[in-house]
């Protein structure tokens, strides 16, 4: 007897959850990912025995992400958040292979995808498929103090920020002169969801007025064990800074004459090289080495960005 109704049959699953298998995926947002699902104990079936569901479980709801019946292929019970991106392969299930592919990922992907395949009507395969997404944060962006305080007791505020990273990341300050992390007491940090539903951060940090103080920014984002690190130099007490460029107080020379703006243009060519090599040097520098080494997940498969 063949069964007419998938959206009945599709109601006596939520017991069949025994002897379930399961592993881990990872994938970029925008990317295409494959979520396995083979069966290596026959090769040969024939599709019109078969009955193939891919299942999520949000909110305690069961929703169907991709499905054959023999009788009925049609996508009517698909849920829509996956109509046209989810697919399974008539030929891959002659042979066992009951995958899905899932296409133009996105953060409300991160799910458990169950896979159940009944031959006959009976159970031959049960799998769960832990989807785990990611997406790169922007390079961080540190804006340091235009001016030093004229109070001396003044504090220094820097702001770093990094846009349309996924997972939720870690944010740390380093005193890049001894390379320690600095107390979280000293800033304060910001996380909301963008319209892709991915993270933007923004961290404020202030700090006392030192000489030559020399900050970093680190965002990590722990499922890619990735370190994106920008460091800032604040030059207090002789220099003050300005958008223009670095003068140097009680100079003799006027600020309108050729020497004077020829000292400010070198000047600002050597503080845009040093910059330049600390930018360079910052990308290479891990802040995984000062904390957050143990929080991070074992490797799990990863499929890049298409």
């Amino acid at each position: 007897m063949r069964l007419r109704s998938p959206g009945l049959f599709l109601l006596l699953l939520s017991g069949l959850r025994a002897d379930v298998q399961e592993r881990e995926v990872r994938a970029m947002v925008g990317s295409e990912v494959e979520l396995s699902c083979v069966d290596f104990k026959e090769n040969a079936f024939d599709l019109n025995e078969l009955h193939v569901y891919w299942q999520i479980t949000v909110n305690g709801k069961t929703k169907t992400v991709a499905y054959y019946l023999s009788e009925n292929s049609s996508a009517v019970y698909v849920d829509a958040q996956y109509k046209g991106r989810a697919q399974l392969s008539q030929a891959g299930m002659r042979h066992g292979d009951f995958s899905l592919r899932l296409r133009n990922v996105t953060p409300q992907d991160e799910q458990k995808f169950n896979c159940l395949v009944f031959k006959k009507f009976e159970r031959a395969l049960n799998m769960t498929v832990a989807l785990h997404v990611a997406a790169n944060y922007s390079m961080p962006v540190v804006s340091a103090p235009l001016s030093a305080p004229q109070d001396q007791d003044e504090a220094l505020t820097f702001t770093c920020r990094s846009m349309d990273g996924y997972p939720r990341p870690n944010v740390y300050w380093i005193n890049r002169t001894d390379n320690s992390l600095l107390s979280e007491a000293l800033y304060n940090s910001s996380v909301s969801v963008n319209s892709r539903g991915l993270y933007d951060v923004v961290s404020v940090l202030r700090v006392p007025r030192a000489p030559s103080l020399d900050v970093g920014c680190c965002i990590e984002n722990v499922l890619l064990h990735q370190n994106l690190t920008v460091s800032s130099q604040a030059e207090t007490g002789t220099f003050t800074g300005t958008k223009s460029g670095i003068t140097e107080n009680g100079a003799s020379a006027r600020a309108g004459s050729p020497s004077a703006l020829a000292a400010m243009l070198v000047t600002g060519l050597v503080v845009v090289a040093v910059a330049v090599v600390l930018a360079h040097r910052s990308r290479r520098l891990p802040c995984r080495r000062y904390a957050g080494a143990q929080a991070a997940k074992p490797e799990l498969e990863l499929t890049d960005h298409v």
